[in-house]
């Protein structure tokens, strides 16, 4: 129990957090109250104001490119962690399976042994099955309060960059196209390397959201603003080259194992 407090917590302060989502329409300014506006979205919608300014003409495309770089790269380290955990995690599964069949009674006195043994097995191989949901907690309020800034800083939706205004959504619908492509790709490679034979029913849900989430990123990408949808193909490309150097070694494993399964077949 006293493990499960932080995350607790945590869950506690991201929801607080997100009560801002209900000014969603609102535009961000000095004069916003509240601590979500006052020490997340004001300050990264005036960074965002400050980059663009830096350019001649104000270019808030630009800005919004090197300001999630940089909310990204800041990011970084919480990722590695996050997915060092998750690796983990995943090493001490075919144990863990062991485990549960070995005590596969549903009666209270063999539960509790099953805790206790899974308990063991983690400080066995030194692994924290709450390691990888606290850099997600950080990340999250960061992550929607950037969205927030983007949404309600006035000065983008008065401004235009390549080809289409970042107040109004993509004419031609390139952005939504590609935040729907690199949506995919990015959870295409996240799953790589991963064991789901252990768990049907989880492989089936993680296909599901592979081909889900692209289709309502370029659903929502279409109706909101481009200048949503270019924070998404920004950020989308930082985490497929962040993917790539992090789980380099799962993602060629992958495909080498690929073939032979099918052969299988």
């Amino acid at each position: 129990m006293k493990k499960r407090i932080p995350l607790l917590i945590g869950l506690i302060l991201v929801t607080v957090l997100l009560a801002g989502c209900t000014e969603f329409n609102q535009p961000i300014t000095s004069e916003s109250e509240g601590f979500w506006n006052e020490f997340i979205v004001y300050p990264l919608s005036i960074f965002i104001i400050k980059i663009a300014e830096i350019f001649p003409g104000a270019s808030y495309g630009l800005s919004i490119i090197i300001v999630t770089i940089i909310i990204r790269l800041i990011l970084l380290p919480l990722m590695i962690k996050q997915t060092r955990s998750s690796k983990a995690m995943q090493a001490v599964q075919p144990e863990m399976q062991q485990l549960r069949a070995k005590y596969s009674s549903k009666d209270q006195k063999t539960q509790q042994k099953l805790q206790q043994e899974t308990m063991a097995l983690f400080q066995k191989h030194g692994v924290n099955p709450l390691a990888g949901c606290l850099p997600l907690i950080v990340q999250m309020p960061i992550l929607i309060g950037f969205y927030h800034a983007i949404s309600r800083t006035t000065e983008i939706a008065e401004h235009n960059f390549l080809w289409f205004d970042l107040g109004a959504p993509d004419p031609i619908y390139v952005l939504p196209v590609v935040a729907g492509i690199t949506t995919f790709i990015q959870q295409k490679m996240m799953m790589a390397g991963q064991d789901m034979s252990a768990s049907p029913q989880m492989a089936t849900q993680m296909t599901m959201m592979l081909w889900l989430m692209p289709i309502m990123i370029v659903v929502f990408a279409i109706n909101f603003p481009a200048a949503l949808s270019l924070y998404w193909v920004v950020g989308n490309l930082f985490m497929i080259i962040q993917t790539y150097f992090i789980k380099g070694p799962d993602l060629k494993k992958s495909k080498q194992t690929q073939p032979a399964g099918g052969a299988k077949k």
